[in-house]
């Protein structure tokens, strides 16, 4: 009898269908990660101070628009399965209650965090300095809370239908648009004004209406065969769009708040502490957003599986696609923890920082593999329509054990970055070990949508 083999990779075809997938929304994933990385870079050369005050503004800002973000996941997966259902003149349907509703929570949003920015930032810090900046920084990046809003819709729609491509050039578009035009604010160069760390707040947000614009025009013109903007949405359709999107826009929220917590904790630990953890974050970014990019191929696959009344083929894509994460993501991870000081060296030159920062970044390099599992279920689940068993399982492990234990092990027995950073990792691989469970009984695979 032979030995049944063990393939490190899934078949050639579904590989090849994940990948014309899931790569272009990793390439929009790791522009946006490159993006983030640049920022830090051009900010940094500004001082230490600077480097937190736009951490703790990013971050903040990362709370408000994780309110909005569900939305895209939520459009996403009723767009594959209305495809998976052959009703492809509704398509377009779940992106107009998605534009319609992101208007609604966007707007009181924006007042709220430009009127109380200061406010905000200093619960967050008390360093005179790095509030100033930080404030700054947070009120214009609240100004495009509307069109991150719409931008995730759109993206829900184009990656729903299996379109990916269309939102990796508009995402690409965007990211050169916010780099050249952040650049020029932040010294004053193309005769912009010189507004420092803030300049990199403003440029974002023009760059998202940028993109919002470019995500209008395309899907003007393709997607009215859909439905695109035929309709106002009812108040069933809005209803059913809150139903499936508001347990994964309170689980971003609480997690961005859980991040700002986080960063409230390491600021607990030191102001040098807090600088190198804004550079770390953002590094592990360039692992976690490809990771979540396939996860998203897995949303629609599953989804469209599902439509199609294939349980069994939506078992199957999950589990394929959380394989190729893996490979992907230890591959991408082996300079974190091989070269760790040279990666941290393009962003800062302070000895302190780097000695803080190596150990962290190695933790980040080798426990992204095993992270790769949650990150890809994470998606599937939220395609098969269980988002509020996602949400559950994702805010009890982040703020009954993770957060407690990290501010008890850091600020209070004085473990620092270090013990926060192991610690993280740890919570990571207990819930890849859940949402592994969960797949494997498949009681998702009964939830209509």
């Amino acid at each position: 009898m032979g030995k049944r083999r063990i393939q490190l990779l899934p078949s050639q075809e579904r590989f090849k269908n994940i990948t014309l997938l899931g790569l272009p929304i990793v390439g929009g994933m790791l522009s946006q990660s490159v993006l983030n990385l640049v920022d830090a870079a051009m900010v940094g050369s500004l001082g230490e101070a600077a480097l937190a005050g736009v951490g703790l503004g990013g971050y903040a800002n990362f709370v408000i628009i994780a309110l909005v973000m569900g939305l895209g996941v939520g459009v996403q997966a009723t767009v594959a399965r209305r495809r998976g259902e052959g009703r492809n003149e509704q398509l377009a349907a779940p992106l107009n209650h998605g534009l319609f509703i992101a208007a609604l929570l966007s707007l009181p949003l924006m007042l709220l965090c430009w009127f109380n920015a200061e406010h905000i930032i200093g619960l967050l810090s008390d360093d005179g300095d790095v509030i100033a900046i930080g404030s700054d920084y947070f009120q214009w990046r609240t100004l495009a809370v509307i069109a991150v809003g719409w931008n995730f819709a759109y993206r829900g729609y184009w990656n729903g239908i299996r379109q990916t491509g269309r939102y990796l050039q508009i995402l690409v578009a965007m990211h050169v648009f916010n780099v050249v035009i952040s650049y020029g604010l932040i010294f004053g160069h193309f005769g912009l004004p010189e507004m420092g760390a803030a300049g990199s707040g403003l440029g974002t947000s023009i760059a998202m209406f940028l993109g919002t614009g470019m995500y209008f025009l395309l899907t003007w013109h393709t997607g009215r065969r859909h439905g695109f903007m035929r309709s106002l949405p009812s108040l069933t359709d809005i209803r059913f769009m809150l139903r499936l999107s508001v347990p994964n826009s309170l689980q971003q929220f609480f997690f961005a708040t859980g991040v700002t917590a986080l960063f409230w904790i390491i600021g607990q630990i030191g102001t040098a502490e807090l600088a190198i953890a804004h550079v770390l974050v953002n590094l592990a970014l360039l692992l976690i957003l490809p990771g979540v990019g396939l996860g998203m191929a897995a949303t629609t696959l599953v989804s469209h599986s599902l439509g199609e009344q294939q349980p069994q083929e939506a078992y199957r894509w999950g589990w394929d696609v959380v394989r190729v994460a893996v490979v992907t993501l230890f591959i991408m991870g082996l300079p974190f923890w091989l070269v760790p000081e040279l990666i941290l060296q393009a962003f800062t030159r302070d000895p302190e920082l780097l000695t803080l920062g190596i150990w962290p970044l190695r933790i980040t390099g080798l426990g992204m593999t095993l992270d790769a599992i949650a990150l890809v279920l994470t998606q599937a689940l939220l395609g098969a329509g269980a988002s509020r068993t996602v949400m559950s399982v994702n805010l009890g492990s982040q703020w009954l054990i993770f957060l407690p234990c990290a501010y008890l092990a850091g600020p209070i027995l004085g473990g620092g970055l270090l013990a926060v950073w192991l610690l993280q990792s740890l919570y990571r691989v207990m819930t890849s070990v859940i949402f592994a469970i969960m797949w494997e009984r498949k009681h998702w695979a009964d939830i209509q949508i």
